[in-house]
């Protein structure tokens, strides 16, 4: 027989692991997601210092592609790693999260391409940022990391700051996937 104070002791100490799962739950599937992510801003912003004229093209296609992969991530983890069920929710923040940011740099802002190259790692680490004050301290020094960075290779890269923003973004994107994995 066990007393309450051995019973409260159990307890925590179940409820310490519990949450231990849910991060590493949580780490794993975001690492996943800034993996391709990673990937997918790294073409991009090489695809833009090559071929800028085709800039805006290509950032269309890495958004669907991207927001397919997030989903294809979601059904999996769902299907065969025991996840929850995929929440309306995630998939109305992002249609929100992508118009406020066109919203800024279209009506706004009308900002330049070079504009738009720091504004979108800035926004989207923003939101890296928040989140990791609810779910990790990677999260935090991934976002605060990558827009450093990038407003470093704003103000003094010049006509290569897509193949800086490539190694930064998509680079910084990838490692902390990769760091996350470690965690």
């Amino acid at each position: 027989m066990i007393d309450s104070k051995q019973a409260s002791e159990a307890l925590a100490e179940i409820d310490d692991i519990v949450q231990r799962v849910r991060q590493s739950q949580l780490y794993d599937q975001g690492s996943v997601a800034a993996i391709l992510w990673g990937a997918l801003v790294f073409a991009g912003n090489v695809a833009t210092w090559l071929w800028p004229r085709y800039g805006a093209y290509t950032w269309i296609a890495v958004d669907v592609v991207g927001v397919a992969g997030l989903v294809a991530i979601g059904v999996y983890y769902r299907s065969y790693k025991g996840g929850r069920n995929f929440d309306v929710r995630i998939f109305l923040t992002l249609i929100l999260f992508f118009a406020f940011g066109f919203f800024c740099i279209d009506i706004l802002g009308h900002f330049t391409p070079r504009q738009q190259g720091a504004f979108w790692p800035v926004y989207f680490m923003l939101f890296y940022t928040i989140a990791g004050l609810w779910f990790g301290t990677a999260f935090v020094a991934i976002g605060v990391g990558i827009t450093v960075l990038t407003l470093i290779g704003f103000f003094y890269i010049g006509a290569a700051f897509p193949l800086w923003m490539a190694f930064v973004n998509g680079g910084g994107l990838i490692l902390g996937g990769l760091w996350m994995r470690r965690i």
